[in-house]
């Protein structure tokens, strides 16, 4: 048995938001993967420790979620008025494939960051903040980190909190700019059904009210009581029950469809990272995963999302842009959950606490649109070095 020695990649293991993943800067890949193609996933999937048959990642650097199963490639931008090109793989668990259908907004907040201290970045201060513009490729859109800067490097500890982490951190504000999507499916409308509601038929399943939006990233709302939920539920009134998920799969399976992300339904099985399917409901008390407790005065809407067939353990950063961009526009069922009319900002909870967003919305004849969506998120190296990976991995 021929004995293949392992390679090194210069790599950083991030933290963004309530998010983990593997920054890479493109220019230190393997020349084979610094293009896509099944070089580069299968690259990526062994650094991840996919696919698992057991589900656990344990020979890799994963942690066996939707949230820590994430690689990041990242280089200088070629585009005018951009800093830095930022490429996002969702590397699936147990089955053989990379998703770069969608964007992380979590670890969004860590590329500003990951990007200076890489020397990506021309002129960021010596200390104050940082203004990193971000050219999102795998959406075609720019979001714009403003990143704390102290004696020239970033910084990184302070006193921000953020529900669903652990420990104070700085704050990372991000500005998602014209978040409706143009190259994600819907023929680039916000809403691809020309509805701000519409009845989502789902054969063995049932009819359902759903907003269907892209918006940071493509998502399918409806309200938690039409699904027999309250909206309070935590991940294990959902992730153990195997109806529950296969009944959320449907029904995204059917949404991508009517949304024009996938021509059948058997594509939806390669593409899971998007649609998200998330579901709404007025403000309740609860207790989030922590033990806190959190008010119906604390929220204006209730928010659960699927992620990667799994219930979110928080909140994705780019369906909390979907979640402020439909608060915004009156009508849709995330609007009318927090009790309709016009707002700038939301506060919704999630199953670890609550979050804030804010989006700018405006009516263009009979269309809405959207300039920026914003939220604060926080980031933290965790580890820097290189990772290796076996020479015939890829």
């Amino acid at each position: 048995m021929s004995q293949v020695p392992q390679i090194r990649i210069p790599a950083t293991y991030m933290r963004g938001g309530t998010s983990k993943g593997v920054f890479f800067r493109v220019d230190d890949l393997p020349a084979a993967a610094r293009v896509p193609g099944r070089a580069r996933d299968r690259l990526l999937q062994r650094v991840i420790g996919s696919p698992d048959p057991y589900a656990k990642q344990i020979d890799g650097m994963g942690g066996a979620t939707s949230s820590t199963s994430k690689t990041v490639l990242i280089g200088r931008s070629s585009r005018p008025g951009h800093d830095v090109d930022y490429l996002f793989g969702q590397v699936a668990i147990d089955t053989d494939f990379v998703d770069w259908s969608g964007n992380c907004g979590n670890l969004s907040a860590a590329v500003g960051p990951f990007a200076i201290a890489a020397g990506l970045v021309d002129g960021a201060p010596r200390d104050g903040v940082a203004v990193v513009r971000i050219w999102q490729a795998n959406i075609g859109k720019t979001i714009v980190a403003h990143v704390p800067m102290r004696d020239g490097q970033v910084q990184e500890t302070g006193d921000f909190e953020l529900d669903g982490v652990t420990f104070p951190a700085a704050e990372v504000q991000l500005e998602f700019l014209d978040p409706a999507a143009d190259d994600d499916g819907g023929g680039g409308a916000m809403f691809p059904t020309g509805h701000v509601v519409d009845t989502l038929d789902v054969p063995g399943v049932g009819s359902f009210p759903a907003t269907l939006i892209n918006a940071g990233i493509p998502t399918i709302f409806l309200n938690a009581a039409d699904l027999g939920y309250t909206g309070t539920e935590l991940q294990g009134a959902i992730n153990g029950d195997a109806a529950a998920l296969q009944r959320f799969e449907t029904i995204r399976a059917h949404g991508a469809l009517r949304m024009g992300l996938i021509s059948s339904l058997e594509q939806a099985a390669t593409r899971q990272h998007t649609p998200k399917v998330a579901f709404v409901a007025p403000p309740a008390a609860y207790v989030a995963s922590s033990g806190k407790p959190v008010a119906a005065t604390d929220v204006d809407v209730l928010v659960r999302a699927m992620s990667m067939g799994k219930l979110h353990h928080a909140m994705m950063g780019t369906a909390a842009v979907a979640i402020g961009t439909a608060a915004a526009i009156p009508g849709t069922l995330v609007n009318l959950a927090a009790g309709g009319g016009a707002r700038s900002s939301v506060r919704f909870g999630h199953p670890s606490g609550t979050l804030r967003v804010g989006a700018e919305a405006r009516r263009e004849g009979a269309d809405w649109v959207v300039t920026k969506a914003l939220m604060s998120r926080s980031a933290r190296v965790l580890m820097e070095g290189w990772v290796r990976v076996p020479g015939d991995a890829f």
